[in-house]
């Protein structure tokens, strides 16, 4: 096609004047819709909706305060509940409708099919909670980036947490979902135990599927090889399901045990959860984050966030506040550096591979070119208290990210190898609250 002679003229101008030609740049929108990727049905629900609602609560005091630079945000939510396959074809939908960014996802496996597409879209994509560190490792990807941490970090700081707690164990079995989840945390944790103990005998690894809500038989081999520390990286309905059952059958009081998901489950098990048990928070998460509890901001939200629902929040809900904050960042640092001109597809692409922002817990930062983030990890052990009808943690723990993270372009387990190991434990970042 030829230019046309006014056409012709401005593009002469511009390149012999020097002036930068409007490529990063786009007309600002009346609205920013978000794509938002959860489960709004299934056993995986308990955990989705929670993350919808405290994105409601976070987009409407948002937009009451102006939005981003002026432009509200609106929410258009797609369901993971229904398989892989649905979820692909209403993100390409939703990308076909014009949406600005996408929020997802949840599950693993559905974040390592979405990844792909979203690069071959054009979309920019926050995979903000699901932890399968292959989506991401030794890759660059463009438009993809992770508000939150992956696997590695989460199995190495539970590790350090075990390590530095209950040392004196001589057997593990493990329960865990059967699927990327399930697998990469398996994995990633006995590659770092076994830098501290070698000689640990894995008694028992069982996968049960997905969804499953009957696990008499996992309980009932639990039951008769007594190991010492049992280990479930579950989440959800089904680490639901597996805590009440086990508690029934009195599993608790053979075994330590380690849930490495299980701070978004405390204030559901109720009663159902014993005291003594490790729980990691995937993330520094925590209502009572011993950092964060008395800071305005979070108390307000906190509020907000009970008054609408009857609960209080869990990580799957900080991690929502993440991701909504790391687009907020990346839409006003790519506006300062682009002159005030609104960004790009490319350019917010761009900017959020080179941000720091921070949800109710630590600062997070994404600054590497495969775009994960480095967030902190919290762990700690269940007690009763006399302020809540459910377990609290006590005897907490924050292990800084970039302790727990291996850098960008590098293998977790070359990594793990090389970098994990008892003088970890003594390293001086690490954060204990009594």
């Amino acid at each position: 096609m030829k230019l046309s002679k006014l056409a012709t003229t401005l593009l002469a101008a511009a390149l012999v004047s020097g002036m930068a030609l409007p490529a990063t740049a786009a007309d600002k929108p009346k609205e920013l819709r978000f794509g938002v990727a959860t489960y709004l049905s299934g056993s995986a629900s308990v955990f989705g909706i929670p993350a919808r609602d405290a994105a409601e609560i976070y987009v409407d005091e948002l937009n009451k305060n102006g939005g981003i630079e002026g432009v509200p945000i609106k929410l258009e939510f797609m369901d993971e509940g229904g398989g892989a396959e649905k979820l692909l074809s209403e993100y390409r939908r939703l990308a076909g409708s014009g949406v600005d960014a996408m929020i997802a996802s949840i599950s693993s496996g559905d974040c390592l099919a979405l990844a792909p597409v979203a690069e071959d879209l054009k979309m920019v994509n926050d995979l903000w909670d699901c932890g399968t560190q292959k989506v991401l490792e030794q890759k660059t990807l463009q438009y993809v980036v992770r508000s939150q941490a992956n696997a590695t970090a989460e199995m190495v700081a539970q590790v350090i947490y075990l390590m530095k707690t209950k040392p004196d164990f001589k057997t593990l079995a493990i329960i865990n979902q059967d699927y990327a989840w399930g697998h990469d945390s398996h994995d990633i944790f006995l590659a770092a135990l076994k830098k501290f103990k070698p000689d640990v005998k894995v008694v028992a690894a069982m996968f049960p599927k997905f969804g499953s809500s009957d696990f008499s038989a996992e309980i009932s081999r639990l039951q008769a090889l007594r190991p010492d520390v049992i280990l479930s990286t579950s989440w959800g309905g089904d680490l639901d399901n597996f805590v009440r059952q086990a508690s029934q059958r009195n599993l608790f009081k053979n075994s330590t045990f380690v849930l490495s998901l299980a701070e978004s489950s405390i204030e559901r098990l109720g009663d159902s959860l014993p005291e003594g048990v490790i729980i990691g928070a995937r993330g520094d998460h925590y209502f009572l984050h011993p950092e964060t509890k008395d800071d305005p901001k979070h108390k307000a939200f906190i509020k907000a966030f009970h008054d609408k629902t009857g609960a209080y929040p869990i990580y799957s809900v900080y991690h929502m506040i993440q991701a909504l904050e790391a687009y907020k960042t990346g839409y006003e640092k790519a506006i300062a550096d682009n002159n005030g001109q609104w960004p790009d597809s490319a350019t917010l692409a761009k900017t959020m591979h080179n941000i720091q922002f921070k949800g109710f817990g630590r600062q997070v930062t994404i600054n590497r070119p495969d775009g994960q983030g480095v967030e902190a990890q919290l762990f700690g052990i269940t007690k009763a208290s006399k302020d809540y009808p459910f377990k609290v943690l006590t005897n907490m723990m924050i292990v800084p990210g970039e302790l727990v993270t291996p850098p960008s372009g590098e293998d977790s387990f070359k990594w793990i190898d090389t970098h994990v190991g008892p003088k970890i434990l003594e390293d001086a970042s690490i954060t204990t609250f009594k």
